[in-house]
């Protein structure tokens, strides 16, 4: 029988360690490979989970957003509806008159035909100034408004329009104050939309202003702009309607409640006009039945 010598034994233990060595080695690189590919099935997982969620939120978006624009949509019509009812309500107003007038001029003795007369032409201009007002809004949302603008002296439009409401203020039982200043006040601007602007904020005060009330017009000059400030101790505006009282077609609740509904148009018209002549017009109301206060800039020329 064949002995191993000590230098095999040695040998065949080494072998062994070896072999102890590389099982170790082998066991550590494929746990190590596992570990990698756990480590990346994990960050796949993750961004799998990432990228589901994103998607779930931007679904959850976009149905809010469908959600908002049909409450939006839904709003907007609604909004038409009562927009097309008070045009026809007032248009309807005028024609009223000029119906019944219409049936008795047949009837009339002749010395009262004048009188009829001018009561017609003033509803007809009653129609013409709503049905301008409409065409101003839709000429302003479409980029087509027009001034013939001048060199025109701002104190003579302003003494000319103090001149024309100073009676409607006496019909409305109103103290009306003015102060204007004497010198030259030049500005470059269409003469026609510089009274409408005036004729639209005093008569705003006029009628939003109860009997016994005070409206108060100041002119101020600071900085090459000219200020115009129309304030009133009327029944005010809400805080909530505030911020959109410039809007079209707004109406304050409260308002209507005071003097009617009206189409909501005027002061929108105002801030066109005004910002068509490089100007600025705020309006600022302590809350309700504390008054408001409009406040118009227009640059001056050369002052």
């Amino acid at each position: 029988m064949r002995r191993h010598t000590s230098s095999q034994r040695v040998n065949n233990l080494h072998v062994e360690q070896l072999i102890e060595v590389n099982q170790q080695l082998v066991l550590a690189i494929l746990s190590a490979q596992s570990d990698v590919e756990d480590q990346k099935n994990a960050q796949a997982e993750q961004h799998l989970y990432l990228e589901i969620r994103e998607a779930n939120e931007l679904l959850v978006i976009a149905a809010l957003s469908a959600q908002d624009l049909q409450i939006a949509a839904e709003q907007a019509l609604e909004q038409q509806r009562n927009v097309l009812s008070i045009v026809a309500h007032e248009l309807r107003n005028p024609l009223t008159p000029i119906s019944m007038i219409a049936g008795r001029l047949v009837r009339v003795p002749r010395e009262e035909l004048p009188r009829m007369q001018l009561l017609i032409e003033g509803q007809v201009q009653q129609m013409s100034r709503l049905v301008e007002d409409l065409l101003d809004i839709a000429r302003a949302t479409t980029g087509k408004f027009r001034l013939n603008c001048q060199v025109v002296n701002m104190a003579d439009i302003i003494r000319d329009a103090i001149e024309i409401c100073t009676p409607v203020m006496l019909a409305h039982g109103l103290d009306f104050r003015s102060a204007l200043l004497e010198s030259r006040l030049a500005v470059n601007g269409d003469p026609v939309r510089l009274k409408q602007i005036l004729d639209n904020l005093l008569g705003n005060a006029a009628k939003y202003t109860p009997t016994g009330g005070t409206v108060t017009l100041a002119i101020s000059v600071e900085a090459n702009l000219l200020g115009i400030c129309i304030r009133d101790s009327g029944i005010g505006i809400t805080p909530k309607a505030l911020p959109f009282i410039f809007e079209p077609f707004v109406q304050d609740i409260h308002a209507v409640g005071f003097n009617g509904a009206g189409l909501g148009i005027g002061l929108t018209v105002v801030r066109e006009l005004v910002e068509a002549h490089g100007g600025t017009v705020t309006c600022t109301s302590a809350g309700e039945g504390k008054g408001t206060e409009f406040m118009v800039k227009i640059p001056l020329l050369n002052h």
